[in-house]
């Protein structure tokens, strides 16, 4: 294709070609995004049926199950800060396709996958091409709209997150009912096929003209120092122990290399994450309002998949259609936010939101085997519209508090922050759920074989799978074992909500307030992008 050259007087900076398809080219990424988050909300409605012994699925325990939606957050999360970097060095539009057919190819490996280890390492393969789409999506859409376009813009890419969890479940339960596990990885493979030619033919490249310089040490030092974090918080959840010398050993060591990291990206010329960006408090009022989003919401998703399925007794389908109310609130609110934030502040819009978000969390603490279907959409509602009046002011906030250049940076840390919260919510939170599950079905495993108790213990799908092995004497353990669930769901959204709250309190205090919203590092509308956007690839 020919070199956009000539700019539209309306939107200076921006090449006239690319001006006249912005919208198009938005799809496009919409595409890559959805195809990121489907295969993780199609991932919760399947994670019941990996749990089950083979042929049905892996016989995959609550640990390996936290480790295969963590295996692919936490390499996600890792590896933003240096291809978002790349992107803004070679190209985003190159990014945006060396991810895809990673993604693509990572996701056939992980349908094949012959035993829960297998699956855990093709996840992260899929986190490494997912780690490349997310930054350079948002980065794109920051060089192909105006200042002035780029909250609806942005609502609108919010948007696809709705899209994807009300696309992701339903179509993860009508496959369980058809066909094997494996299949819900195998659905992404169209999608990339279609996302690589739209890609291809549509998006511009774009790219930073003085782009930073790779910091291998700080990448290392972050992925270790997450992995022994997380890998001590579910080690202990899973002993229900988190004095054991070899759980304090992993979290301290986790923690002391965290530290590390942050000094070495204070000291280095070229940090893989500029602490810089946090001196804005729009930028870290938001980056931290994500972060608790998502460490709330992703606890509260994994356990709410057994609750469906294993204590209600839902079908994956039916599971994947009791969570629409989530998806479909994010998927009408989320591009009308910015009205909200128009009108009272995003301040005011997020404080509330977290509050919606919390006050849905402490629902499921009323939750019981017998509340009506009715309450718990109603709930799965409200959290929707609270996270949909967070995810899109709390981007605005970033991206336009970061220099036009920069956006792959600013997005990378955006969701770096998202993908880490996410990761520690289901380390945390899943933890605090096995444990309290634990405590509570102990003294109940009477019947089970001694050397069959620990593994009864770990999980409410552990415990029926051996009172089916039992037969007639295993099913005075089913009550008991949906007991000791509900229970343990109960402590485990109470905390989800007090982090919340807490989130609330951070974003009332630190978002600037209406008339300081326009941080001073965002690019002035009139901007001469012509550096940032090098024309049709």
């Amino acid at each position: 294709m020919s070199s956009a050259s000539v700019a539209d007087p309306a939107t200076p900076g921006v090449p006239e070609a690319v001006h006249r398809r912005r919208w198009v080219i938005l799809g496009v990424l919409m595409l890559s995004l959805l195809m990121v988050v489907i295969d993780n909300s199609i991932l919760n409605v399947a994670i019941r049926t990996i749990s089950a012994p083979a042929p049905t699925g892996l016989g995959a325990t609550q640990s390996e199950l936290e480790w295969a939606i963590n295996a692919y957050t936490l390499v996600f999360a890792g590896l933003l800060f240096t291809v978002g970097l790349l992107g803004d060095r070679f190209g985003r539009k190159r990014a945006v396709l060396v991810g895809v057919t990673l993604f693509g190819l990572g996701s056939v490996l992980a349908a094949f996958s012959g035993s829960a280890g297998q699956l855990i390492a093709y996840r992260a393969v899929m986190g490494f091409g997912g780690a490349f789409v997310m930054p350079a999506t948002l980065a794109i859409l920051m060089n192909v709209f105006e200042r002035e376009e780029q909250p609806r813009a942005i609502g609108i890419w919010a948007t696809g997150v709705g899209v994807a969890l009300a696309i992701g479940p339903a179509t993860g339960g009508l496959l369980l009912e058809h066909f094997w596990w494996g299949s819900v990885f195998l659905v992404n493979v169209p999608v990339v096929l279609v996302a690589l030619a739209a890609i291809t033919l549509l998006v511009p490249d774009s790219r930073d003209p003085s782009p930073g310089r790779l910091d291998p040490p700080g990448v290392l030092l972050s992925i270790v120092g997450l992995m022994l974090l997380v890998y001590g918080i579910i080690r202990g959840g899973e002993l229900a122990d988190f004095t054991a010398p070899a759980v304090m050993a992993a979290i301290v060591g986790g923690i002391a290399v965290l530290a590390v990291f942050v000094v070495h990206e204070k000291r280095c010329s070229h940090p893989a994450l500029d602490l810089s960006y946090f001196a804005n408090p729009a930028f870290s009022a938001a980056v931290a309002a994500v972060a608790l989003v998502f460490f709330a919401m992703m606890g509260v998703t994994f356990f709410s998949a057994f609750y469906l399925q294993s204590v209600r007794g839902y079908s994956a389908l039916q599971a994947g259609l009791v969570i629409i109310p989530l998806a479909a609130s994010q998927l009408f609110f989320s591009p009308r936010a910015r009205l909200a934030v128009e009108r009272f502040g995003a301040r005011a819009v997020c404080t509330v939101g977290m509050l919606m978000i919390a006050a849905g969390l402490a629902g499921f603490a009323l939750f019981d085997t017998g509340t009506p279907l009715w309450t718990i959409e109603l709930v799965l509602f409200v959290q929707g519209v609270g996270m949909a009046h967070i995810m899109q002011p709390a981007t605005v906030s970033v991206m336009q508090a970061t220099p036009r250049e920069k956006a792959g940076s600013g997005s990378a840390i955006n969701n770096t922050f998202r993908q880490v919260g996410g990761a520690l919510g289901v380390a945390v939170l899943g933890s605090l759920l096995s444990a309290t599950y634990r405590s509570g079905i102990e003294g109940r495993l009477g019947a089970v074989p001694p050397d069959a108790r620990h593994a009864a213990g770990e999980s409410i799908e552990a415990t029926l799978g051996i009172a089916d092995k039992l037969g007639p004497a295993g099913r005075a353990l089913v009550g008991p074992a949906n007991d000791a669930f509900v229970h343990a769901m109960h402590v485990t959204a109470l905390g989800a909500a007090a982090v919340a709250v807490f989130g609330a309190a951070v974003v009332a205090v630190f978002l600037p307030a209406p008339d300081r919203t326009r941080p001073e590092a965002a690019a002035p509308v009139g901007e001469n992008r012509q550096g940032a956007i090098n024309g049709e690839r």
